[in-house]
């Protein structure tokens, strides 16, 4: 098993050297890092989407069912009750702190850099994430690395769009996406915020977005393939790259959601892997009929595995 995981790593981390594997983050991938039992706290670990759920129902008494805790239903519930803004507001208030950077989101920031020291063409990761916060971003800024955000406008006036922030410049709203050139993978890291995210930026937070509730996302789908909707170079790059599903569940409505947005029906076109610690017989039957490979294992032991891969491949040749 350990020959497979390093074999399989090994080819992950060479296409993504190559700029062919696109990173998809879930909720998990916050937790990675978190120590076991830990309960969530505002400034220091990030909340699962359980979690969020349990802090929403709480500040708007959403009558308990019995059930599990539904993100989607608990948010529907607060907007309808008390309006969007009050919801916009609590959300804020959540993610608007310096939670925790994980491992992943270390590993990713320092990719760019390690590579160009080992003497290699740059590798700029295109990153895909459904999370609201910003723990990436401010991995990436940890260690200098330029990257770009583009980010889903889920209400507002250019709702249903993306925004788009080069670094040090001001946000710009992407009317035209075929045509818009700004946002460039090739060059420089960018992060794709599918369902949106929280504004740090200003005290007013104009651009605070989040997809959560279900009338977002019954929206959400209503609207054309989101590949249209994206700068031209990263709907290029979505259509033609593996990908690496960490920290998703079948049970996640945002993974289904974002690959039907971006796939349809169809298998997707290149080989990709799903990292999910015991997926149930459902969740292996989910990815399968989408063509992706479930990795059984813990999403830190994973990071760890491919940190050795990336080690073992810089230290090679050039041409090897």
């Amino acid at each position: 098993m350990q020959d497979e995981l390093q074999m399989h790593c090994r080819r992950v981390m060479r296409a993504m050297l190559e700029g062919k594997v696109v990173p998809l983050l879930g909720a998990g991938a916050n937790l990675a890092g978190r120590p076991p039992d830990t309960p969530w706290e505002r400034g220091r670990y990030l909340p699962s989407g359980v979690e969020l759920a349990h802090h929403l129902a709480s500040r708007f008494d959403y009558p308990d069912d019995g059930d599990r805790p539904d993100l989607l239903r608990i948010s529907e519930y607060a907007s309808v009750m008390t309006g969007s803004g009050p919801l916009y507001e609590q959300l804020h208030e959540v993610f608007d702190a310096d939670y925790a950077i994980g491992p992943l989101h270390r590993f990713l920031a320092s990719l760019p850099a390690r590579v160009a020291e080992a003497g290699r063409p740059r590798a700029c990761p295109m990153v895909v994430t459904t999370n609201y916060d910003d723990a990436l971003e401010r991995a990436f800024r940890d260690v200098d690395e330029p990257f770009d955000v583009v980010s889903y406008l889920a209400d507002g006036e250019h709702r249903g769009k993306f925004v788009h922030w080069a670094p040090g410049a001001e946000a710009v709203v992407v009317e035209r996406p075929n045509e818009y050139r700004a946002a460039r993978p090739d060059e420089r890291t960018v992060i794709l915020k599918m369902h949106g995210a929280v504004d740090r930026t200003s005290p007013d937070a104009p651009w605070d977005s989040y997809v959560i509730t279900e009338d977002h996302y019954i929206d959400y789908l209503a609207r054309t393939d989101i590949a249209n909707l994206v700068p031209v170079a990263l709907a290029a790059k979505l259509r033609r790259s593996h990908f690496l599903f960490l920290g998703y569940g079948m049970r996640d409505w945002n993974l289904r959601v974002i690959l039907y947005r971006i796939w349809g029906e169809q298998k997707l076109r290149y080989k990709s892997w799903a990292v999910q610690l015991q997926p149930s017989e459902l969740d292996r039957e989910f990815w399968e009929l989408r063509g992706v490979d479930v990795l059984d294992l813990p999403l830190a032991a994973y990071i760890a595995a491919l940190e050795t891969a990336l080690t073992g491949l810089l230290a090679e040749p050039v041409d090897a």
